[in-house]
């Protein structure tokens, strides 16, 4: 799946975000509920009552099918959603605070409480969140391994957080996790 194509169509819906932060709010709703479906996926994409083309809807599927699979996967194949390489590293540092934030709006539109989460799931969120404020004018070696170093960290950390937040049952709705909470 290419990143620039998945952008050029979120541009083109005027989705106002970025294909980095799109599936971090995806990776952030499966953390929390395996069972999200991509419908609520879409609409808190297209909340502005954007529509998808015929020609565009089955890339975004796509996208967030993979991201689904990946996740699941007990062969440590997640990896997050940025820019190639060769692009430059101001431009995937901004899309690495996009994904992260992302990633934290797709935990909260899934669960309202982090009642029962450990210390450790505290402190990578409290990190995640921190990641959003990075500065964005990075070059040279010393902030490219920066780069690596987080984005490394955050691979485990997502599924770290994905094992301990959730996965209700195969089928269940966003909405569910959010009723059980209450009780």
């Amino acid at each position: 799946m290419a990143y620039p194509i998945v952008n050029a169509i979120l541009i083109q819906i005027d989705a106002d975000l970025s294909a980095s932060e799109a599936h971090g709010m995806a990776t952030g709703m499966l953390c929390v509920n395996a069972g999200t479906t991509v419908e609520y996926w879409l609409s808190e994409l297209l909340h502005d009552g954007n529509v998808l083309t015929d020609a565009d809807k089955p890339i975004l599927v796509r996208l967030f099918d993979e991201t689904r699979r990946l996740l699941a996967s007990n062969e440590f194949e997640f990896d997050l959603f940025l820019p190639d390489d060769d692009m430059p590293l101001s431009s995937r540092v901004i899309a690495l605070t996009r994904w992260c934030q992302g990633f934290l709006y797709g935990i909260g539109a899934t669960v309202r409480a982090a009642s029962g989460v450990s210390e450790e799931a505290r402190e990578i969120l409290k990190d995640i969140s921190e990641f959003t404020k990075l500065d964005t004018d990075a070059e040279g070696e010393e902030d490219e391994n920066a780069f690596i170093e987080i984005t490394e960290y955050l691979r485990p950390a997502v599924l770290l957080l994905r094992d301990e937040l959730g996965n209700p049952a195969e089928g269940s709705v966003p909405g569910d996790r959010l009723e059980t909470n209450r009780i």
